[in-house]
């Protein structure tokens, strides 16, 4: 799992979700934001806003899982699907769970298809920013894993 985490953690930033904010408060126009957003983040488009090991507290019920839950995204991407149905947010950004295999050879990655939870509605414009996005992360787990 070490190996797996450490390959993808190589490809995407990482940043508070309060960072972003503050960027874009301060920011004075649209552009000036982006700008500044793009040249914070790695090739891939994403960031790490925050994770959570779930392994570390689990310990302490003497379960020795190694399990470590990502919140990872990128507000220009969510924007096009925001603009779209508000309700989108509930799913970006976009969250992946890394569990240790039993045989503690390799991990899986455990995470909701965006479009799958997004585009629910006969909303063609939000169904197509939700299929970038799938792409999008798809690219980012074949980079890693190759």
């Amino acid at each position: 799992m070490d190996t797996v985490v450490a390959s993808l953690r190589a490809r995407v930033g990482r940043m508070s979700f309060a960072t972003v904010i503050k960027m874009s408060r301060s920011a004075a126009s649209v552009e000036n934001f982006e700008f500044s957003f793009r040249n914070l983040i790695p090739k891939s488009g994403f960031v790490l806003f925050d994770e959570i090991d779930h392994g570390a507290w689990l310990q302490r019920y003497g379960l020795g899982l190694k399990s470590l839950r990502w919140i990872l995204g990128n507000p220009i991407i969510a924007q096009t699907m925001l603009r779209h149905d508000a309700t989108a947010g509930l799913f970006v950004p976009i969250d992946l769970l890394f569990t240790e295999l039993p045989d503690g050879e390799g991990c899986a990655i455990t995470y909701v298809l965006p479009s799958s939870l997004i585009a629910i509605d006969n909303n063609a414009p939000l169904a197509a920013a939700a299929e970038r996005l799938d792409r999008k992360l798809e690219a980012l787990f074949v980079s890693a894993l190759d």
